[in-house]
C-alpha cells in the first residue's frame, strides 16, 4: 500500500513537470516572436528614418551649389565647395550603412545634425553678405548720382567759362562796318562790266573799341573771284587764320587809337576777270572782321 502511494506521488511529480515545461516551452515561444516582431518593427523604422535622413543629406549638396551661384567671394565658394563635399561623404556612408546598425545610423544622424548647423551659418552668412552688398550697391548708386551732378555742374561751369572768354575774345576783337567794295574803270569811276574793270577799291569803317589793345595793326585784304580763288600778286604773301596759311589781296598798316577809324584799301586788276560774284573779305590779328560781296557781268 505504501508502495502504491510512493508510485503515485512520483507520477504526480512527472506530470507537474511536464506541465511546467511545457508552459515554458509556449512562454518561450511566444516571448521569442514578440521579440522577433519588435526587431522587424525597429528594422523598419531605421529604413524609413535611414532614407530620410539620405533625402536631407542629398538636400544640403544641392543647397550647396545653389547658394555658390551668385558668389564672387572666392574663399566662401572654396568653404561651401568643402562642406559639400564632406556632405557627400557622409550620404555615401549612410547609403553603405544597413538599417539594422542602428549604432552607426545614430551617429550618422548627428553627424547630420552638425552639418544641418554648418548651412544655416552659411545661410546667416551669405544672407548678412547679401544685405552688405545691397547697402554698398544702394551706396555706389548714390555716390554715382552725386558724381553725375557734381560732373553737370562742372560742364556748365565750363560752358559759362568758355562763353565768358568767348564774349570777352569777342569784345577785344576789332570790328569792321560800313563794307563797301567798289569795281573801278581806268578813269576812277563805279564800273558794273567786268572787261573794264582795272581796280577795286574797299572801303570800311573799324568801330571804336576801347577793350582792344591800341598801337600799329596790320588789315588783310582778301579778295576771292566767283571760283573761290584769291585775286594776288605773289603766292607768298600770306597770312595766318584759324591755323591755316591764306593769301591775302592786298595789306595795310593803320594805327589804331581805340578810335573810330575810316580806311580805305585798292587792288589793281593785272589778271582776266571772269563775270560773277567777287568778295572781299578783311582780317585783323587773325580774325575776320568783316566781308561785302559785288557782282559783275
Amino acid at each position: 500500500m505504501e508502495e502504491t502511494k510512493k508510485s503515485n506521488t512520483g507520477l504526480v511529480i512527472a506530470i507537474i513537470a511536464a506541465v511546467l515545461l511545457a508552459a515554458a516551452a509556449v512562454y518561450l515561444f511566444f516571448d521569442s516572436r514578440g521579440k522577433g516582431r519588435e526587431i522587424e518593427e525597429m528594422t523598419q523604422l531605421f529604413e524609413i528614418e535611414k532614407e530620410e535622413m539620405e533625402n536631407e543629406y542629398s538636400g544640403y549638396a544641392v543647397q550647396y551649389d545653389e547658394m555658390k551661384v551668385h558668389l564672387s567671394n572666392d574663399s566662401l565658394i572654396r568653404q561651401l565647395d568643402k562642406e559639400k563635399q564632406r556632405t557627400q561623404q557622409l550620404l555615401e556612408e549612410l547609403r553603405q550603412t544597413k538599417a539594422t546598425n542602428a549604432a552607426r545610423i545614430t551617429e550618422l544622424k548627428k553627424e547630420l545634425a552638425t552639418v544641418r548647423e554648418v548651412m544655416r551659418s552659411y545661410v546667416r552668412q551669405i544672407d548678412s553678405l547679401d544685405q552688405v552688398n545691397k547697402q554698398l550697391a544702394r551706396e555706389n548708386t548714390r555716390v554715382r548720382q552725386q558724381y553725375q551732378e557734381q560732373t553737370k555742374v562742372v560742364e556748365q561751369l565750363t560752358v559759362d567759362k568758355q562763353i565768358a572768354e568767348e564774349k570777352v575774345a569777342l569784345a577785344s576783337q576789332l570790328d569792321a562796318a560800313a563794307i563797301t567794295v567798289t569795281p573801278r574803270n581806268k578813269r576812277g569811276k563805279e564800273e558794273k562790266k567786268i572787261k573794264n574793270v582795272t581796280q577795286f577799291m574797299v572801303n570800311f569803317t573799324i568801330v571804336k573799341n576801347i577793350t582792344v589793345k591800341t598801337g600799329e595793326k596790320t588789315v588783310y585784304l582778301r579778295i576771292t573771284k566767283p571760283d573761290g580763288e584769291a585775286l594776288g600778286k605773289d603766292a607768298g604773301n600770306t597770312f595766318q587764320y584759324e591755323n591755316v596759311n591764306l593769301e591775302y589781296s592786298a595789306k595795310k598798316y593803320i594805327e589804331y587809337t581805340g578810335e573810330q577809324q575810316e580806311v580805305t584799301m585798292y587792288w589793281d586788276v593785272e589778271e582776266y576777270l571772269s563775270a560773277g560774284t567777287y568778295t572781299a573779305y578783311l582780317f585783323v590779328d587773325g580774325v575776320m572782321i568783316g566781308e561785302q560781296s559785288v557782282t559783275l557781268n
